[in-house]
């Protein structure tokens, strides 16, 4: 089966045809680093990461461009979220911006998810977007109003397009920023004047002042992937104005498509309600990493298609902590078996043929529209028939094993980054493996014997060397952190 995608902008299931053959081009909005990222971001850029990561799987050179906002992102009240974020830490703003994008980061190494190909930021783009917003101005697109500049939506006549939205209705209940010098209120800053306390500014042929948060995305989109690029990634809640407002500039400065793709990722929800900071229902991801494994988390978001949202609560993301510790010790079981295999040439057809019905069902859920959903149901089908076989059988061949382990490694670790990295690849030193699980087997016995103390000072001692000890009802399993 071929890879479809469903494309926001036709609101359709296609087929994915890349501009250039087994090459892609995908930009994914980042954050605004004015603090720390919470769950809901990580639903969008774990979403993202494993389209990237299966692409490659299938054979695709991608570059991934993700870029780190820090400047132009303002608030309802007009504020920049980074100015108001250095204000409240009382530092300078760039001082504040490379905390967190350290911190940004971090948070996605600790899930797994691989890090771009570039990760531009706006401050280092300034005379690209000076130059195209002279370029617009000169097109007829963009005027000059009180030292600011604005683009005029009358004068582009497909915005609206992605989101379905009509401009004569843009007024009702549409968030637009109301200034008497703009002459029309739908008209959205391309770049606007600095006012005195305002401590990010550039200066440019309309004075002192700073982009605006659509214009950035454009400009460092098509500076690293050209116009048009395959898919642009992102936010559902940043349909309007964000994307649409990227599409009308970039359209509008060279005249062909934007991007041909338009992925959109689903809100994380609390109670229904968008995880948001604004609204304090927030989990930040660095506390999340206290309660779950990284794998946990990442299974959790995963379990419901990237264009659904998904409502967090400590039990579903508990009942993703189970799951990734019934993979591990499937797994575990499995690499134990691996010592007293029988020689390659007695294996078993049969099965062979059955593990790649396995991977071949994988496949065609994540070629509908990279269906995570149904590529982990499927992937646990495979962890339960691999148990089955495994109590049913003792004389199994090194070749039934690697083919399973096969399995594992790529469509648990390598597509869906839900097998712990420590896992991956068969362990090189067997003499360690048997040693921990003795400390198990001992820790165990203390458990049985109901003497928890001694049970925790085994779990405890491991832990402080780098080495995660999960229970479940069928028994423990350890993994590297």
């Amino acid at each position: 089966m071929p890879l479809k995608i469903y494309n926001q902008l036709t609101q359709k299931t296609e087929l994915f045809k890349p501009l250039v053959p087994e090459q892609v081009g995908m930009y994914v909005c980042g954050p605004t680093v004015y603090d720390h990222a919470h769950l809901g971001h990580a639903k969008t850029y774990v979403a993202m990461d494993v389209v990237i990561r299966y692409l490659k799987q299938q054979g695709f050179k991608v570059r991934y461009i993700r870029n780190l906002t820090d400047v132009g992102h303002l608030l309802d009240s007009g504020e920049d979220r980074i100015s108001k974020g250095a204000h409240r830490e009382r530092v300078e703003p760039m001082e504040m911006v490379e905390k967190y994008i350290q911190s940004f980061n971090d948070d996605m190494d600790s899930l797994n998810v691989l890090r771009p190909n570039v990760a531009p930021r706006p401050t280092c783009h300034i005379p690209e977007i000076i130059t195209w917003i002279q370029d617009l101005v000169e097109l007829g697109y963009a005027y000059e109003a009180g030292d600011s500049v604005y683009f005029s939506v009358a004068k582009f006549a497909d915005y609206g397009k992605l989101s379905r939205r009509k401009v004569d209705e843009l007024l009702d209940g549409a968030r637009v920023d109301i200034r008497e010098e703009k002459r029309d209120p739908v008209d959205f800053a391309l770049w606007k004047k600095a006012e005195p306390e305002h401590l990010m500014r550039w200066p440019s042929p309309w004075g002192e002042g700073y982009p605006g948060w659509h214009i950035e995305c454009s400009v460092m989109a098509t500076k690293y992937l050209g116009q048009p690029f395959d898919i642009h990634g992102g936010g559902l809640e940043n349909i309007f104005p964000h994307n649409e407002c990227e599409i009308a500039q970039a359209e509008a400065h060279q005249n062909v498509p934007f991007a041909n793709y338009w992925m959109l990722v689903g809100s994380l929800t609390v109670n229904g309600i968008k995880m948001s900071k604004s609204l304090g229902n927030f989990l930040t991801i660095k506390d999340a990493l206290k309660l779950y494994s990284p794998e946990a988390i990442r299974y959790f978001l995963l379990s419901s298609h990237y264009r659904s949202p998904v409502d967090y609560s400590r039990d579903a993301a508990e009942a993703a902590q189970r799951g990734v510790v019934r993979l591990c010790n499937t797994v575990n079981k499995l690499r134990r078996r691996m010592h007293t295999a029988v020689p390659a040439g007695t294996a078993i057809l049969s099965q062979v043929v059955t593990l790649d019905d396995y991977r071949q069902d994988f496949l065609t859920a994540m070629n509908d529209d990279f269906n995570t959903a149904q590529a982990l149901a499927t992937l646990f089908e495979f962890v339960k028939e691999v148990n089955r076989y495994l109590d049913e059988n003792e004389n199994v061949s090194m070749g039934t094993y690697a083919a399973m382990e096969r399995i594992f490694n790529e469509l648990a670790g390598d597509v869906l980054g839900v097998l712990p990295r420590s896992l991956l690849g068969q362990m090189k030193d067997s003499d360690n493996e048997r040693l921990l699980d003795l400390l198990l087997e001992l820790r165990q016995d203390y458990r049985n014997a109901r003497d928890w103390a001694k049970a925790d000072i085994i779990r405890n001692r491991l832990s402080e060397i780098g080495i995660v000890v999960e229970d479940s009802a069928t028994g423990s399993v350890w993994y590297l952190k």
